[in-house]
């Protein structure tokens, strides 16, 4: 399984609320894509939200949040994490 961050940005902002909301989403609809959204993070004033997954590919990642809630990432990038 690879590792992806991938960035939504939301024009006008966003708030911490609305994105716990759509993480939670993810969580519901995840397992049956086989996909494990692990954290996200927002920058409320920016509109900017990042979410750390675990997914076969990222269109799968992406299937998830358009499934769960609609709001697909507008990049996603593999990544690889150090401690």
């Amino acid at each position: 399984m690879a590792l992806f961050m991938d960035v939504h940005n939301v024009e006008g902002g966003v708030s911490a609320d609305d994105v716990a909301g759509a993480h939670a989403a993810d969580l519901q609809t995840q397992e049956k894509f086989g996909v494990s959204y692990l954290k996200a993070w927002v920058d409320e004033e920016a509109g900017k939200i990042f979410c750390l997954v675990e997914s076969p590919d990222a269109e799968t990642a992406n299937t998830v949040h358009r499934e769960a809630h609609g709001l697909v990432a507008d990049e996603i990038y593999p990544v690889k994490e150090f401690s």
